[in-house]
């Protein structure tokens, strides 16, 4: 029993039960808090509740790299539980990784269903998700995310799925609709928590590469002419950080946002990243964005990048410093197809 849950990193314990403990508190309080009869109180549980999730998300994925213990079932039962907490659990946390270690190894962005084609041939969807996304409402990854319950009666890679996706559809969807009768106040204020994360996630994602879209996810002998290429993987992975000068504030995406360095050294925990960054680039941030550069993009080209397809072919850095990047959409991991 000792050996269950052995840490990759036995240095890194008192980060592991911290991050664990910070979880646990931040969305069990953020969920009491959205029970609150004082609107102060359900804007503190928003916050809460939302962190918590975004936190978790980060950690799952964390777990898919193995980087939190040293077994790889270890690592999955934990994803899985942080996989509900994130409220994407339709999905299997081992399509998950799968989907992850592709875009790491094939060093491209791999997926099995383009929603730029269906919007397209659904125009008047197609106007509501841009009416949406004006609003800062992120729709394409709400579509995203009803496809992952969609998806084993849509895509036939998934179709042995359609049971267990519908005993986590019944489970979760009885667990709303209990939150919905007893304060429709609350199942709302959850649904701001589950678009923020939504927003978090996209913007994190929208520029950290360069890579190629390809939609080849289940295709197992696809070939791809940038697999395995360190020097490519690097000059075409970009360091999004929230804060160059108080490196704490990156601890608020579980320092995801050391981008580089998790490529470089993919099973290294969370807590050693801005390490390695610096010794990665010594002072010179050949691969960062800066934080301002990348609202400012991401608010101007919000309805462009819906169907945006130059993600592949522009320098990221110099197209952020200019506010041109466009940038995409839908390759959170947590959708995986």
């Amino acid at each position: 029993m000792l050996k269950d849950f052995a840490l990759r990193d036995p240095a890194g314990t008192k980060y592991t039960a911290g991050i664990l403990t910070y979880i646990t508190f931040a969305y069990v309080g953020g969920w009491i808090a959205l029970f609150s009869p004082l609107i102060g109180v359900n804007l503190v549980g928003v916050l809460l509740c939302t962190h918590g999730m975004i936190i978790s998300a980060y950690l799952l994925h964390d777990c898919g790299h193995n980087a939190v213990f040293l077994s790889t079932n270890d690592n999955a039962r934990l994803g899985k539980v942080l996989n509900w907490i994130a409220g994407s659990c339709y999905g299997r946390y081992e399509d998950i990784r799968q989907k992850h270690m592709r875009h790491h190894v094939d060093n491209c962005d791999p997926v099995s269903w383009d929603y730029r084609s269906f919007l397209k041939r659904h125009p008047v969807l197609e106007r509501g998700v841009k009416v949406a996304e004006w609003a800062y409402i992120p729709a394409v990854e709400i579509l995203m995310h009803t496809m992952l319950v969609l998806a084993p009666w849509v895509l036939q890679s998934k179709r042995e799925q359609r049971f267990r996706t519908l005993k986590v559809a019944v489970v979760r969807g009885l667990l709303l609709l209990t939150v919905l009768l007893v304060d429709p106040r609350a199942f709302a204020l959850y649904v701001v928590c589950q678009l923020l994360l939504f927003t978090v996630l996209r913007f994190m994602d929208c520029y950290q590469h360069n890579y190629e879209v390809v939609f080849t996810l289940d295709e197992q002998s696809a070939q791809f002419p940038r697999r395995g290429d360190a020097v490519f993987e690097q000059s075409n992975t970009y360091s999004n950080l929230l804060s160059h000068r108080y490196p704490v504030l990156n601890l608020l995406v579980l320092n995801f946002c050391y981008h580089n360095a998790h490529h470089k050294k993919p099973t290294l925990g969370w807590y050693r990243l801005p390490a390695l960054h610096a010794t990665m680039y010594a002072g010179q941030e050949t691969q960062s964005l800066y934080f301002l550069d990348q609202v400012r993009s991401f608010h101007k080209h919000r309805v462009a990048r819906i169907h945006a397809e130059d993600y592949g072919a522009d320098e990221v850095r110099s197209s952020v410093q200019a506010g041109k990047a466009v940038g995409v959409d839908a390759l959170s991991f947590l959708t995986a197809f």
